[in-house]
């Protein structure tokens, strides 16, 4: 028998989305985003040397073929990334309508999305009385707080104090179909935050908004930090998924990160959660080693969305991707015979661009254990089409395996 293993690099597109003119930020259309591209560009101009320094060094990513992917996306030249391909490589486009970490996860995983998801409108107040009043009833308070677009950091630092003061839950959202409540986890409660969202979760989920996500953070004014206690609620996937045909058919399915939540923990067998993406990648890699034949493990790793992208840190993000570099080179060194290992993205999120919101992109497909050569352009459903393929696993969803 086979295993696979599916790893998604939250955010990390490589440009080029023919319908990036239709998706937005700070006003502006996506057209030209390129969130690899771009940093490439910056750290060989010298523009990202904080904590890092010199061209963007990410040698396992490029031996898999990241800068020909590039390439084949956007038609740019990512500097430093001119490694002679050793994987196949390709460039996925998604056709769900949204640039969001649902979307792009379960069309992953066969199932694009069928409907529009509801966003909140971009002005002061977002939400809609009936909305922020049932917050206030399920938190047991008079009121909310924020109830616009923000930040997630920017709008703790701007309102943590009052929060504390009032008791009150503060609420924002973004261009994705959000709706995110942060709370203080010591005064507000831990416990009291994730029951509030998932309590909050079904209403907003009728609406087809599809995550409802508790931002716990600690500390006082002017010394606020986000804690890693996150959780997504996220609305369940229209049908079955990759992980659902993986556990019907009987295989161990092992989810890593935030996995679980964004397919409500469907088809999950055992779920491996850590305070980072240094855990997470412990995870990983040990898994290289005790995963059972015929498995499916798929790994989120999110900092590269959360702490960089939206933050528009461009040196933060490269950082990151030559961490994450490392790590990949552990993960290859322990493949066995029969192995597929894929590590792809769900959106973009371009830390040069304007705004602070997922960018439309193409994303990566680099695949170790199928040989060498280019995919071409892909669809995102066809990553799930090749996994199920190469466990001999029957696929009820979209896309078409690009195995040999």
């Amino acid at each position: 028998m086979t295993r696979a293993f599916l790893v998604v690099m939250d955010s990390a597109g490589i440009g080029g989305a023919l319908d990036a003119a239709s998706f937005f930020n700070d006003g502006l259309p996506d057209t030209g985003a390129n969130t690899i591209g771009h940093i490439a560009q910056a750290c060989a101009a010298g523009q990202a040397e904080t904590g890092r320094s010199g061209a963007l060094h990410v040698p396992h990513l490029a031996r898999l073929g990241l800068g020909s992917a590039i390439s084949l996306a956007s038609g740019l030249i990512a500097p430093g990334l001119s490694a002679v391909p050793e994987g196949r490589f390709g460039a996925a486009n998604e056709v769900s309508n949204g640039k969001d970490t649902p979307s792009g996860h379960w069309e992953m995983a066969g199932v694009p999305v069928p409907w529009d998801w509801h966003v909140f409108p971009n002005e002061t107040p977002c939400f809609p009385p009936d909305i922020t009043n049932l917050v206030a009833k399920l938190a047991g308070c008079e009121g909310v707080l924020g109830n616009r677009y923000a930040s997630g950091t920017a709008i703790i630092d701007a309102l943590g104090a009052e929060h504390l003061r009032t008791g009150w839950p503060i609420c924002y959202t973004s261009v994705d179909s959000v709706f995110q409540i942060a709370a203080h986890e010591e005064t507000f409660g831990l416990d009291r935050l994730i029951r509030l969202c998932e309590d909050l979760a079904p209403y907003l989920h009728a609406m087809r908004v599809g995550r409802v996500i508790a931002r716990p953070f600690v500390g006082q004014p002017g010394d606020f930090q986000r804690t890693p206690n996150r959780r997504d609620f996220a609305i369940d996937p229209p049908a079955d998924t990759l992980l659902d045909w993986a556990h019907a058919a009987g295989r161990m399915t092992h989810a890593i990160g935030k996995i679980g939540d964004i397919f409500s923990h469907r088809g999950v067998g055992k779920l491996w959660k850590g305070k980072s993406d240094a855990d997470l990648a412990e995870h990983l890699v040990r898994l290289m080693d005790d995963a059972e034949e015929g498995s499916l493990t798929f790994a989120n790793f999110v900092e590269f969305d959360s702490l960089y992208g939206h933050r528009r840190d461009v040196a933060g993000y490269a950082r990151a991707l030559e961490w994450f570099d490392v790590q990949v080179g552990r993960v290859l060194a322990k493949m066995r015979a029969g192995d597929l290992v894929i590590f792809t993205a769900d959106h973009g999120n371009d830390p040069t661009w304007h705004g602070t919101d997922h960018t439309r992109e193409r994303v990566p497909v680099l695949c170790a254990g199928i040989g060498t050569g280019s995919l071409g352009q892909v669809a995102f459903a066809d990553i799930g089409a090749s996994v199920s393929a190469h466990l001999g696993l029957v696929a009820r969803g979209a896309g078409q395996s690009f195995l040999p």
